[in-house]
């Protein structure tokens, strides 16, 4: 996947406030790991995270897997405050349909 101008939104996503945000996310292990923050998707079976795996920051906008992980929390503004990730494949399948469709004017997926 790589980056084009973003030029449009489906009502569905929330695109992060300011592009290439970086955030650390620490899985049950304890290994923190940067992701680049995508943006939020609303989809009937709850709302989903979409992170980019990046080593360093020079590789945000490359190529790669997304992770797409459930929000589970809320803080008193309604922002995700916690995450999980998602165990039936068909629904992971189906965000990711929903979030392609609602980024292809933001996103090219190749």
């Amino acid at each position: 996947m790589s980056k084009d101008v973003r030029s449009g939104s489906d009502p569905r996503f929330a695109p992060p406030e300011e592009e290439g945000m970086i955030l650390d996310m620490e899985d049950a292990e304890g290994v923190v790991s940067k992701f680049e923050f995508l943006g939020m998707l609303m989809h009937d079976t709850g709302e989903y995270g979409f992170f980019f795996p990046v080593a360093d920051e020079s590789q945000v906008g490359g190529s790669g897997d997304i992770l797409i992980l459930r929000a589970t929390e809320f803080d008193d503004e309604g922002q995700p405050s916690g995450f999980e990730s998602i165990d039936d494949e068909k629904i992971g399948e189906e965000v990711y349909a929903a979030f392609q469709e609602a980024t292809k004017d933001i996103y090219r997926f190749e």
